[in-house]
C-alpha cells in the first residue's frame, strides 16, 4: 500500500538553469561520480535504472545508458522522456508506476506535469524503495 507524503514545489528556475550548465545529472548516477544520493535499484555494464530525485509519483524512475549519449536515433519512440539538447542532453527515460485506483483524469500523463509538486519522501524510504523495485528485477 502506498504511503501518502507532504509535497513541495521545486524552485523550476533553478532546475532548469542546472540542467543547462552543470555536469550531467545521469552521469553522475553512475558509480564514482555521485554528489547526491544514488537510489539506482538496476545497473549492468551498458545501463542504469534509478528512482527520480524529483519524483512526481511514488516509485517514479529514470532509465538510461551509462555512455553519455544525447541521441537514441529513432525516427519515433512511444516511451516517456524529458529534456533537450540544449540542457539535460543525456537520453533517459522516465518510467512512472500507476498504482490501482487512480482515477482516469489523473493519468496519461498528468503524473508529469509540476503543478501538484513533488512528494517530500524520505532519503530512508527512497532507499527501501529502490531496494525493493531492485529486489525484484
Amino acid at each position: 500500500m502506498e504511503r501518502r507524503f507532504g509535497r513541495y514545489f521545486p524552485d523550476m528556475e533553478a532546475l532548469h538553469a542546472g540542467f543547462r550548465t552543470q555536469a550531467c545529472f545521469v552521469c553522475g548516477l553512475v558509480p564514482g561520480a555521485v554528489e547526491s544520493p544514488r537510489h539506482v535499484f538496476y545497473e549492468d555494464d551498458r545501463a542504469i535504472a534509478s528512482l527520480d530525485g524529483y519524483p512526481r509519483a511514488y516509485g517514479y524512475s529514470l532509465v538510461a545508458p551509462k555512455e553519455h549519449r544525447e541521441q537514441v536515433g529513432a525516427a519515433r519512440m512511444y516511451v516517456y522522456t524529458f529534456g533537450s539538447n540544449e540542457g539535460n542532453a543525456h537520453v533517459h527515460w522516465h518510467v512512472v508506476p500507476l498504482p490501482p485506483g487512480v482515477p482516469y483524469e489523473e493519468q496519461q500523463g498528468a503524473w508529469a506535469g509540476w503543478d501538484k509538486g513533488v512528494p517530500e519522501i524520505p532519503q530512508q524510504e527512497m532507499s527501501d524503495l529502490a531496494w525493493r523495485v531492485g529486489r525484484r528485477m
